[in-house]
Formats: structure tokens, sequence, C-alpha cells
């Protein structure tokens, strides 16, 4: 039981820092990660007594 925690363990920080990789190098490779720029307006009333 304890080998099975201790490769789950492994595993979970290697796919850490694969993450993080893939987020400082994405970019680099095509990986668009900015989010769509446009702007949206919507009039509001306010129900004011």
């Amino acid at each position: 039981m304890r080998r099975i925690i201790k490769w789950l363990f492994i595993l979970a920080i290697i796919a850490m820092i694969a993450l993080v990789a893939y987020a400082y190098l994405g970019p680099f490779f095509g990986a668009d990660f900015s989010p769509p720029g446009q702007e949206i307006r919507q009039d509001i009333e306010l129900d004011v007594n």
C-alpha cells in the first residue's frame, strides 16, 4: 500500500511540473493562453427611490 501511495505522489509531482512547463513553454509552441479581447456593454436600470 505504501508503494502505491509513493508512486501516486511521484506521479502528481511530475504532473505539476509538466503543467508549469506547459504554461511557460506553451506560447513558444503555438499555444495561445490570452483571453479574447472584446468590449461588452450592457445597459443597467437602477430602481432608486
